[in-house]
């Protein structure tokens, strides 16, 4: 027989049981919000057509509860994660809500649930005990549907390749949505299971805070005359090579110090933090400098004067334990050749 389980919280989280009232009242209010409002386009790429009206977080009571640490649940005891949790510093997923995808830009922890003991998972005990966790915390459940084959498919590889970890098998199963309101940004909880694992998302609200300053063509050539390279926080697209808007001045001024010295030629080094694969993060560091390098000929810089290299995160700047050491080590160094 399987040992009973219990859905625990991290340590530093205090238990504070919702009450049943306040469960229906949270039911209720989210009901009327949404079935009330009007229908409304998703502005974010790949939004579904559903004539559902959007979500409206303002109709679920506000938690106050003191909880521990991001991401702010454990697994309860006999089930594992499939090989180590994946954790986003800065992503953005699209909760289902109610026939319609909502989407949340924030950081993120996915796992894939398993038993410890091969036969022994339990759907219906796992999915009470999370839903009691929920619960503790003054959350409260939004939906549980099947999604659209179509929309997954709309949402590319950003969502089913990028959160594949903790997506579980939503082409076949129900996925089960669940909130936690609160100030300091709300929390989202995606959980879709078989009859053999589970796919678990925590994502926790959190505006986009670019890293990334400018470092002037002046600036750049005292420090690569002084010590032969430069350090730039290039900002890309969440575990991609696409360059965002707000670093493209700073690849303007790669331009411009390479058309006033003519004769100077840069190795471009892609460079990535310790967090997930590090065959991946040598792949990604690789593919982040050829776009920089792209971008560079892109604006009349002969590619023989480039070259593109990449090396994961086998060379850190900075300490990996701490979110401001990450940044430091996304990078893309400049060398002189």
């Amino acid at each position: 027989m399987a040992a009973a389980i219990a859905m625990t919280l991290l340590a530093g989280c205090k238990k504070d049981g919702a009450t049943d009232a306040l469960k229906e009242t949270a039911a209720a209010a989210l009901e009327k919000a949404t079935d009330a409002m009007p229908g409304q386009a998703d502005d974010a790429a790949g939004a579904d057509q559903a004539k559902t009206g959007d979500f409206d977080i303002s109709s679920v009571p506000l938690s106050t509860v003191a909880l521990g640490d991001f991401p702010y649940i454990t697994l309860p005891a006999g089930y594992v994660s499939n090989g180590d949790p994946e954790t986003k510093r800065i992503a953005r997923f699209p909760f289902w809500v109610k026939g319609r995808a909502h989407w949340v830009e924030g950081r993120f922890y996915l796992l894939n649930v398993y038993p410890e003991k091969e036969g022994d998972y339990n759907p219906y005990e796992l999915r009470k005990n999370l839903e009691a966790l929920v619960a503790q915390m003054g959350g409260v459940k939004l939906s549980e549907e099947k999604i659209p084959y179509d929309t997954i498919k709309s949402w590319g590889d950003e969502v089913t390749m990028g959160f594949l970890k903790g997506l579980g098998d939503i082409y076949n199963v129900p996925a089960s949505t669940y909130v936690v309101r609160r100030d300091d940004g709300n929390i989202w909880i995606h959980f879709a299971q078989d009859t053999a694992q589970g796919g678990l998302i925590v994502g926790q609200e959190k505006a986009f805070v670019a890293t990334a300053q400018l470092l002037p063509a002046s600036e750049m050539k005292k420090q690569l005359d002084a010590a032969g390279k430069v350090a730039l926080q290039v900002n890309f697209a969440t575990d991609k090579t696409d360059v965002l808007p707000d670093s493209l001045p700073q690849i303007e001024q790669v331009a411009e110090l390479m058309k006033i010295d003519g004769a100077l030629k840069l190795a471009v080094n892609g460079h990535t933090d310790d967090s997930g694969d590090a065959a991946h993060n040598q792949q990604l560091s690789e593919g982040r400098a050829k776009a920089v390098v792209a971008l560079l000929t892109g604006k009349g810089i002969d590619a023989s004067r480039l070259t593109a290299a990449g090396f994961g995160s086998t060379q850190p700047v900075a300490d990996n334990g701490t979110q401001e050491g990450k940044a430091k080590n996304r990078r893309v160094e400049l060398v002189k050749r």
